[in-house]
């Protein structure tokens, strides 16, 4: 006979408190996740198990039926959750449509973490969708959250992926899978969004407070916390928005249902890393008109933001013009916070450690010589004030020379020496990302021929992503040009 489904939470290290599923009705839905013909347990995040106070053994012998769905732990309160969305520009009612939150566990160390399971079966939101997830993409987010922890950019994690050995069907039949993901929480701006749909000011200001209760405690007794609640959330985006574009990364689909409230980077649909500098990149599938380009992500990013703010304004002041003018100083701020966000860190990628005029002319010259020369983004920085730069097109335009004697100038006015400046741009500049063409590689690998060796390689070297490894040198190969003529990333719902 098998243990209870609560004995082996104990023995597999789950402790579930569940605070979400005590908040209004309106805000959620009970969802238990829908069996699958088969689930088995492909990959499991041994480091992260272990970080959150995890057994990694038993959930290899185990996890397989409950991070599957089709057992469920007793002390879990498994919801789906309710959400709005503006997508890309049109605002829709959405919620946890294939996804399932089983509860927050609590770790050793008292830190709250979300456990999701994505594509685990239909909830009351799926409208036609079959609430399920094909293995592909859910090995994409496994590789590429884990890419992003590792460049040290906040975001949800992936704990396991579980085949379920029933076929889902998109364009053509794949092997369907369940993500478990891991969250500091999933509340949204659409969380928001659909808090204020309700009409109901009491939903509204119980999610607000459990929000700062869960994330931002500092305020909770201020007087003016939703303001500050505001002002939190508009550093926090900021700040990842501008890690975003230090390492290249394209999110791909910014809707406001994917703009997490403590900041960490959330759902990796049509994701992708950028080779050849240009603002204009997009990979995306479904983004036609360059809505979310590597560009226009801190624009985008801004407008989120003052979808964020509407929500608040009932909770802001009771008179509508004051709260409008609360927000609207709030939101001011934010190209100002981004710009010294983003500037700080292109300055670590530079090698500099104080502040001049003007630096941000210097990066701003750098990156229209790597336009003008479609110059890797990832591999100039690494190779810059190392011989190897000799070795890239860039070198040999003669404005990049020049470009380069100011640089070195800049450099040497500061009382650093140039291998403190090397030291500083290899902790900030990463080697190896996970480059578009070998997490295709990866995945069809695995999807197709169920060769996972390709895959955990990848793995292996996107774990240490600052340190140039000569056996990882494939990793640190940008694709041929026309490689990004023709790629494409997709939803995957």
């Amino acid at each position: 006979m098998n243990p209870p489904a609560h004995l082996k939470a104990e023995l597999s290290g789950f402790k579930f408190d569940n605070s979400y599923a005590k908040l209004a009705s309106a805000l959620y839905q009970k969802q238990q996740p829908e069996n699958t013909k088969n689930p088995s347990l492909l990959l499991l995040n041994h480091q992260l198990a272990k970080t959150l106070g995890l057994n990694p053994e038993v959930l290899e012998k185990e996890g397989a039926e409950f991070l599957g769905g089709n057992a469920v732990f007793t002390t879990a309160t498994p919801i789906a959750q309710a959400y709005a969305g503006h997508q890309f520009g049109g605002f829709n009612m959405l919620g946890d449509g294939r996804a399932i939150l089983l509860g927050e566990h609590i770790t050793p160390e008292n830190n709250r973490f979300d456990i999701q399971l994505k594509g685990a079966g239909r909830t009351v939101y799926s409208r036609s969708g079959d609430g399920r997830a094909a293995l592909g993409p859910m090995l994409r987010e496994y590789v590429i959250s884990e890419a992003m922890c590792a460049l040290g950019i906040p975001t949800t994690r992936s704990l396991a992926v579980v085949t379920t050995g029933e076929t889902v069907y998109r364009d053509d039949a794949y092997p369907g899978a369940v993500l478990t993901r891991v969250a500091s929480s999933h509340i949204r701006v659409g969380t928001f969004q659909y808090a204020a749909t309700t009409q109901n000011h009491e939903v509204l200001a119980e999610l607000a407070d459990y929000t700062i209760h869960r994330h931002f405690p500092e305020i909770a007794e201020a007087e003016n916390k939703y303001a500050l609640l505001l002002e939190k959330v508009i550093d926090l985006q900021a700040s990842l928005i501008a890690k975003w574009m230090h390492v290249g990364f394209i999110h791909g689909v910014m809707n406001t249902d994917n703009v997490s409230i403590c900041g960490e980077t959330i759902d990796y649909g049509p994701c992708a890393f950028m080779n050849s500098y240009d603002p204009a990149t997009v990979f995306s599938s479904i983004d036609s008109n360059g809505r979310y380009a590597f560009g226009n992500q801190a624009p985008i990013a801004h407008w989120n933001l003052f979808r964020f703010a509407e929500t608040l304004l009932p909770l802001l002041q009771a008179d509508e013009v004051q709260s409008i003018a609360i927000a609207k100083g709030l939101l001011e701020k934010f190209p100002a916070i981004f710009l010294e966000y983003w500037l700080d860190g292109m300055r670590k990628k530079l090698g500099l450690f104080n502040q001049e005029a003007d630096d941000l002319k210097l990066v701003e010259d750098l990156l229209m010589y790597m336009q003008k020369n479609k110059a890797d983004y990832t591999n100039t920085f690494k190779t810059l004030g190392k011989d190897a730069i000799k070795a890239m097109q860039i070198y040999h335009d003669a404005g990049f020379q020049s470009w380069m004697r100011h640089w070195e100038a800049r450099l040497s006015r500061q009382a650093e020496t140039a291998a403190q400046s090397l030291a500083l741009m290899d902790q900030s500049n990463p080697a190896i990302i996970p480059r578009n063409h070998l997490v295709e590689e990866a995945l069809k690998a695995a999807v197709d021929h169920n060769n996972l060796k390709p895959l955990e390689r990848l793995l292996s070297a996107i774990s240490d992503p600052y340190n140039a490894r000569e056996d990882y040198a494939e990793f640190m190969q940008a694709p041929e040009p026309a490689f990004d003529t023709y790629y494409k990333t997709f939803c995957g719902t």
